[in-house]
């Protein structure tokens, strides 16, 4: 295995990807988000946690119950996008532990309710990331954001479960026609030290 993916790789997953806009019309397969799924999820989690749960959005009735929780300037991208991913976590992680971590009782560990919604929400945030980057990957694009009515979707989408909505992130082919030029980034120096 070489020591660093190639240049090519590394400019599909950051240095010339970009945050979408707006959308070709060309359909995302079930197949794709399959495989999409089939990636982020090798992606470490605390205790192999895995908490976050995903709902792609895909059918105009689903965008439509969608549509009263979305802000205004995220309504016609997240309408438009072939496909919408709801990344959400799971208050309930730990029901699969002992599949998942198997070689020790780590529910003990989640006991405290703080705790376990503390690392839902934080490694279900890694999931997140990894659903950008597996959909980079295969060669679509991601349009992520937080503009939305949390509760609104929470209702419409995970009503009688403990399954919080975090992130939506719009998949499909963008449109360069709707990419802005890139915005600033942090140095180094401005972000981080050597300790």
């Amino acid at each position: 295995m070489p020591d660093t993916i190639d240049t090519a790789a590394l400019d599909r997953l950051f240095r010339a990807a970009r945050s979408q806009n707006k959308w070709q019309d060309r359909p995302i397969s079930e197949a794709q988000l399959r495989e999409i799924y089939d990636l982020l999820k090798l992606g470490p989690t605390a205790g192999n946690s895995s908490p976050a749960r995903f709902v792609f959005v895909t059918s105009p009735e689903g965008k439509e119950k969608l549509r009263p929780a979305l802000s205004s300037g995220n309504l016609e991208k997240t309408m438009s996008a072939p496909v919408v991913a709801i990344a959400a976590y799971d208050l309930d992680f730990t029901e699969q532990l002992p599949k998942l971590f198997p070689h020790m009782d780590a529910r003990p560990w989640y006991a405290d309710p703080e705790v376990r919604q503390v690392n839902a929400f934080r490694n279900g945030s890694l999931q997140a990331a990894y659903l950008i980057m597996a959909a980079r990957a295969v060669g679509l694009d991601a349009g992520p954001m937080s503009g939305f009515n949390n509760a609104l979707v929470d209702e419409a989408f995970f009503a009688g479960t403990r399954i919080k909505s975090n992130m939506l992130v719009n998949l499909g082919y963008g449109d360069p026609a709707g990419v802005r030029d890139r915005l600033p980034r942090l140095s180094f120096e401005e972000a981080c030290r050597i300790a």
